[in-house]
């Protein structure tokens, strides 16, 4: 009795054995973490909203590819001038916030195609009789640490030569703050962050003559043409059916949008 016993027991843990190695894995449930590095004060394309969240154009778009994808996004706010140190170590997969993709930076990053035309133009106070350029001769102008308004000012020299000086700030809510207290002239901002700020701001104005233009894109770690292509293709699926134009609309950037365009 006790060896058709044992025997039953060998054949019964046989067949299960037999039985789980005829069976597919188990599928990984869980959802893909899509991690987005953004500056928190650079409205309208990444910023706090009055409920505490994080929202934006850029954010709006990352969140449509991931509700498509199923992937579950991860908003991370990061210091700018930290931007790559972040990227090239993993904490996120691209940097998605009014990135300017030009000539310096095009074998740095792995990159979307452009998306937004943007300009480098010059905020300043209503009160301040500044209209052009060359009135800001000896003045004081801000800058975003490690942005394009910094750079767009290292590409013209010689308006930069004419400044009394160029200082260089964390955020551009700062930025403006300084401009209001007069501790600066002017700020070298993007149009579109120079646009929100002049919607919530009466006392300051965006002066005519721009520095430069360019445009913005995604950054990928270089290297990593797999997660861009699949970022990529949805927003292009976005652009053919309407998505993209109506997120651009709710931010104010439909005159900016150059997604798809040679």
């Amino acid at each position: 009795m006790k060896k058709f016993i044992a025997l039953a027991l060998v054949l019964v843990m046989s067949l299960g054995l037999f039985a789980a190695c005829g069976q597919e894995p188990a599928a990984d449930d869980s959802k893909k973490t899509f991690t987005v590095g953004f500056d928190a004060e650079y409205p309208p394309y990444g910023y706090m909203d009055e409920n505490g969240e994080y929202t934006g154009f850029d954010l709006d778009l990352a969140q449509e590819v991931c509700n498509r994808k199923g992937w579950t996004l991860v908003k991370q706010p990061i210091d700018w001038n930290a931007k790559d140190v972040e990227l090239n170590a993993g904490n996120i997969d691209c940097i998605w916030n009014g990135f300017t993709r030009n000539a310096d930076r095009e074998l740095q990053y792995t990159w979307s195609d452009y998306y937004v035309n943007n300009s480098i133009v010059l905020l300043v106070r209503k009160d301040s009789g500044f209209a052009a350029k060359a009135d800001l001769a000896g003045k004081v102008v801000d800058v975003q640490a490690a942005s394009s308004g910094a750079q767009a000012l290292e590409d013209d020299p010689d308006f930069k030569a004419t400044l009394a000086e160029v200082i260089e700030v964390k955020d551009y809510n700062t930025a403006v703050m300084d401009l209001q207290s007069g501790a600066v002239d002017a700020i070298a901002i993007d149009i579109g962050v120079a646009e929100y700020q002049c919607e919530i701001h009466d006392d300051i104005m965006i002066m005519e003559e721009a520095i430069n233009t360019e445009k913005y894109a995604i950054g990928f770690k270089l290297g990593n043409e797999a997660l861009r292509d699949e970022v990529q293709a949805v927003l292009y699926e976005m652009l053919e059916d309407g998505t993209f134009a109506k997120i651009a609309e709710k931010h104010g950037l439909s005159d900016s949008v150059c997604f798809g365009e040679e």
